[in-house]
C-alpha cells in the first residue's frame, strides 16, 4: 500500500471515530483524546489536519454527508445541475427530495445533539454555520436563475429564502414531530408554501 492510501484510512478512521462519539456522547463530553483512542491514531496526528475539535466535528459530518452526496453541480448557471428537470415545480421537487432524503439518513441523536452544542460553543457555532448551512443556502439558487431565464419566476424571488423555509419544514418533520415526509408531502410542500413564496414578488 502507498503512503498516500494510508494517510485516506488514517484520515477516514478519525473522521468517523470522532462521528460515533459525537453520537454516543455528545460534542461536549467527546474529546480529541477519546477521537485518538477510538481511532488508533496520535494526538499529534489528529493535530497536524485538525487545529480542534469544532474543525474535526464539521470536517467529520462533511465527510460523511459527501459519502452519500449527489453529483457536483456544473456552473453557476446551473447547466448540468442534476435537480434540472425543465420546469420550476419540479425542480423544486428534485431539491426537496435530496434535501428529505440526505436529512433522513442523518443520526436524530447527532443533528440535536449538534444544534444544542451550537448554543454553548461559538467555535462550532462558527464553523458549522460558514461550512455546512451557508453552501446549503445556495441550493435553489440554480434552480429560480433557470426559472427567470424561461421567464417562470419573478425576478425578486428569493432562493435564501426557500431554503430557510424548506430546511425547517423538513427539520421539523423528521425530528421533531415524526409526521411523514413522503414524495405526496414534498409536492404538497412544493405545490402549497414554495410556489407561493416564489411568485410573492409578483403581486
Amino acid at each position: 500500500m502507498s503512503p498516500r492510501p494510508r494517510a485516506e484510512a488514517r484520515e477516514d478512521a478519525i473522521l468517523s471515530a470522532a462521528l460515533e462519539l459525537l453520537a454516543e456522547i455528545g460534542y461536549a463530553a467527546m474529546s480529541m483524546d477519546a477521537v485518538a483512542v477510538r481511532a488508533r491514531a496520535s494526538k499529534a496526528t489528529i493535530y497536524r489536519r485538525w487545529s480542534g475539535k469544532a474543525e474535526l466535528v464539521v470536517a467529520a459530518i462533511e465527510h460523511h454527508t459527501s459519502d452519500h452526496a449527489e453529483p457536483a453541480r456544473t456552473g453557476t448557471d446551473g447547466v448540468g445541475d442534476p435537480h434540472d428537470a425543465g420546469d420550476l415545480r419540479n425542480d423544486l421537487v428534485l431539491v426537496l427530495r435530496g434535501m428529505r432524503d440526505r436529512l433522513a439518513g442523518e443520526s436524530a441523536q447527532l443533528v440535536l445533539g449538534l444544534i444544542s452544542a451550537m448554543r454553548d460553543d461559538q467555535d462550532l457555532a462558527t464553523a458549522v454555520r460558514s461550512r455546512l448551512i451557508d453552501g446549503k443556502r445556495e441550493s435553489f439558487a440554480p434552480v429560480l436563475l433557470r426559472a427567470r431565464l424561461r421567464g417562470d419566476a419573478p425576478p425578486g424571488a428569493d432562493h435564501e429564502l426557500l431554503a430557510e423555509v424548506s430546511s425547517a419544514l423538513l427539520f421539523s418533520r423528521l425530528f421533531v414531530t415524526g409526521e411523514p415526509l413522503d414524495d405526496d408531502v414534498v409536492n404538497h410542500l412544493v405545490d402549497d408554501v414554495l410556489l407561493p413564496l416564489v411568485h410573492r414578488s409578483d403581486r
